[in-house]
C-alpha cells in the first residue's frame, strides 16, 4: 500500500515540478503513460482536477497548487517513517563518490550537504571537484553532475535544471564606458570572455531578424576558464561578461551587476544533469541522488526565467 502511495504522490510532484508528463517520466525512469495514469488515479481518488491540460501545455489548478505544497511535505514524512520502522537506515551507510565541476560544486552542491548529512549521518560523501571527462568504472565514481551541452552516452542522465546565461556588467563600468543598447555597440566595449579546457572561446548569441547569430569579441580585455571569475571581474567593473544566471543573481539583487541587451541576448540551451552508470542504484547512492535532485530542482538561481531578469536591466 505504502509503495503505491509513494509512487502516486511522486508522479504528481514530479509532473508539477517539470511541467510535463514526459519530463516527469524521464526523472522517474517511467513511461509518460504510466505517469499520466498515476496522476489520473490520484485525481479520481481526490475527486478534483489537479492539472489543467491542453494539447500544448500542462499547468496546476488552484487545487493542484494547494495540494502540491502539502504533498511534498507529506511524502517526505511518509518516506522517513517507513525507513525508520523498516530499520532501513542501515542501508544508507558507506561511501558515495561524486564528481562535479568546481564552480557547480562550490555554488550548487556544497550548500545542500549539511541537510544531507543530518538526514543520513552514516554516509561518507566524497566530492571530486574536476572539470575533466571521467571514466565511471576506472575512476570509481557513483554520481556525476555536469553542466553544458551534454553529449549522448551510455550513462543515464537526469536533467536537474536548465542553465540559463545572461549578459552583465557592473554599474561602475557602465558609468565609465556607457550602456550598450545594440549588439553593434559591443565592439567598443571591454569584454570578459570564457575559455573552455579545449582552448575554445565561448561565443555569445543574439536573436536578430528571426535568426540566432554568434558574436565573438575581437577585443578581449580578460579571459578566464572559470565562469565564477568572469562574474567577479564583471562585478568589479572590469568589463562585460556572459555568466550563468545562478552566479549572477546574488550580484543582481545587491545592485553589483546589471543586465544588458536582455531583449535580444540568447540565454542558451545548456542543461545541468545528474549522471550515473546503472538504473539500479544502491540505497546509499540513491538517497544522495534524490537529495541532490530535490535541492537543485528547486534552486531559485537555476529556475529564474531570463524574462524575469528585466527588473535588473541597466
Amino acid at each position: 500500500m505504502l509503495d503505491h502511495d509513494f509512487k502516486t504522490l511522486n508522479a504528481f510532484i514530479q509532473t508539477a515540478r517539470h511541467g510535463s508528463f514526459t519530463a516527469a517520466a524521464q526523472a522517474l525512469e517511467l513511461t509518460p503513460a504510466a505517469v499520466s495514469k498515476s496522476v489520473g488515479q490520484l485525481e479520481q481518488s481526490l475527486n478534483v482536477r489537479l492539472f489543467s491540460r491542453t494539447t500544448r501545455s500542462l499547468s496546476l489548478t488552484a487545487e493542484g497548487d494547494y495540494f502540491l505544497n502539502r504533498a511534498e511535505t507529506a511524502l517526505a514524512l511518509l518516506q522517513q517513517a517507513a525507513e525508520h520502522i523498516g530499520g532501513s537506515e542501515a542501508q544508507y551507510a558507506g561511501s558515495v563518490r561524486l564528481s562535479v565541476s568546481n564552480v557547480i560544486g562550490r555554488n550548487l552542491v556544497l550548500p545542500c550537504l549539511k541537510t544531507l548529512q543530518q538526514r543520513y549521518p552514516q554516509l561518507d560523501i566524497e566530492l571530486d571537484f574536476e572539470d575533466k571527462i571521467i571514466d565511471f568504472v576506472k575512476d570509481g565514481f557513483d554520481l556525476v553532475i555536469r553542466g553544458g551541452h551534454i553529449p549522448d552516452s551510455s550513462m543515464i542522465s537526469r536533467e536537474l535544471a536548465p542553465l540559463h546565461l545572461c549578459l552583465t556588467a557592473g554599474p561602475d563600468y557602465l558609468a565609465q564606458y556607457g550602456i550598450p543598447r545594440r549588439v553593434e555597440d559591443l565592439p567598443q566595449h571591454r569584454m570578459i570572455i570564457r575559455r573552455f579546457a579545449n582552448c575554445k572561446y565561448s561565443p555569445w548569441y543574439f536573436r536578430q531578424d528571426g535568426a540566432l547569430l554568434p558574436f565573438e569579441a575581437a577585443r578581449r580585455a580578460l579571459t578566464f576558464s572559470d565562469p565564477e571569475a568572469c562574474a567577479l571581474a564583471a562585478a568589479d567593473g572590469c568589463g562585460i561578461a556572459e555568466i550563468p544566471v545562478y552566479l549572477a543573481l546574488p550580484y543582481l539583487q545587491t545592485d553589483r551587476l546589471k543586465i544588458l541587451l536582455g531583449d535580444c541576448h540568447h540565454a542558451g540551451d545548456y542543461r545541468l544533469v545528474l549522471q550515473y552508470a546503472h538504473r539500479n542504484l544502491p540505497p546509499r547512492v540513491r538517497v544522495v541522488a534524490e537529495h541532490l535532485f530535490a535541492h537543485l530542482s528547486q534552486h531559485a538561481g537555476l529556475h529564474t526565467a531570463p524574462q524575469a531578469l528585466a527588473a535588473f536591466a541597466a
